[in-house]
């Protein structure tokens, strides 16, 4: 069910929660977002502005994923998707609220926090649903006590959340993407200050990749050079290191070897490296059976090396 819509959302990992007090300023808001990296929001409807706010921005920036947030009544829901909201987020399971999203073919992700909210959900098709408050209802832990018992169903985590602990969330195999609301705090936000909200942005979806060198491959012309190589770097340690995975082989390849860097979610990882200016090699692609990305290599390279990426 409106599998496109979360695919963007899993690939921009992380979905910043909007409390707009003044809805002349979402323009700005939004800019800065987009320019952060961040081309997504959930504006809440805990002020009166939101309805305003979310029409600002769906008019000037089309090409953002906007939704609702905080929709804890039909009315509500009614006004978010009037003004343009793309998805609704609720902060419980509300039924009426998630039928009437249903009879509209509104895309809805209702709060769940124990196994009955999660059931409830699932008896009427949703299979990915908002764990909130998710720092007070077990954080980590009880996301992965929820991955027996309910392994169709991801997660947006959101509550407590932050640049800390964001990356262990995500790391998790069911959660599609976090939320959180430290990059748009209300004193930057009413100071304009859009500057600081797109640097924040900017460290926020870095730090969400995950990215870690984990592999290294040395390339050598000759199998006879590849084993004194590989002799030299067990000599100083260096091939028995516990982070690195250390590789050397003969290659008549032009590059010195490869750097093969770890991350969370290799979808997202790839697009984050294409926005980059970086350009996947299609013949080095892997998938696993459900379609999703599992590694693939890049035509740049690092100082001589070629780049690799794959999910831990």
């Amino acid at each position: 069910m409106h599998t496109a819509l979360f695919e963007k959302i899993e690939k921009i990992g992380l979905v910043p929660v909007v409390k707009i007090d003044d809805a002349s300023k979402a323009e700005g808001l939004a800019k800065a977002l987009i320019d952060g990296g961040l081309p997504c929001a959930e504006v809440t409807f805990r002020t009166d502005a939101a309805a305003e706010a979310i029409g600002r921005i769906t008019k000037a920036y089309p090409e953002m994923l906007v939704g609702a947030g905080t929709v804890i009544n039909v009315e509500f829901a009614k006004q978010a998707v009037a003004a343009g909201a793309t998805f609704i987020v609720s902060p419980g399971f509300n039924p009426e609220v998630v039928d009437w999203c249903i009879a509209n073919n509104v895309p809805i992700v209702p709060g769940v926090c124990t196994p009955s909210d999660i059931e409830a959900g699932l008896a009427r098709g949703l299979t990915t649903l908002k764990f909130f408050p998710a720092e007070a209802s077990g954080g980590v832990n009880m996301l992965r006590n929820f991955a027996g018992p309910f392994p169709n169903v991801t997660f947006m985590p959101t509550g407590g959340i932050n640049v800390k602990n964001a990356t262990e969330y995500a790391a998790q195999r069911n959660v599609l993407a976090v939320g959180g609301s430290w990059m748009v705090n209300a004193a930057l936000i009413e100071a304009e200050d859009w500057a600081a909200i797109s640097a924040l942005c900017r460290d926020a979806v870095a730090t969400l990749q995950g990215l870690k060198l984990a592999r290294i491959g040395i390339g050598t012309a000759t199998e006879e050079e590849a084993k004194r190589v590989a002799t030299l770097l067990a000599a100083v340690g260096i091939a028995n290191l516990v982070d690195e995975q250390v590789e050397v082989y003969a290659s008549d390849e032009n590059t010195k070897g490869y750097l093969g860097f770890s991350c969370i979610n290799a979808e997202r990882s790839a697009a984050y490296l294409v926005d980059r200016g970086f350009t996947i090699e299609e013949s080095s692609v892997q998938r696993n059976a459900a379609g999703k990305l599992l590694s693939c290599s890049f035509a740049e390279d690092l100082g001589g090396f070629a780049l690799r990426l794959f999910t831990e």
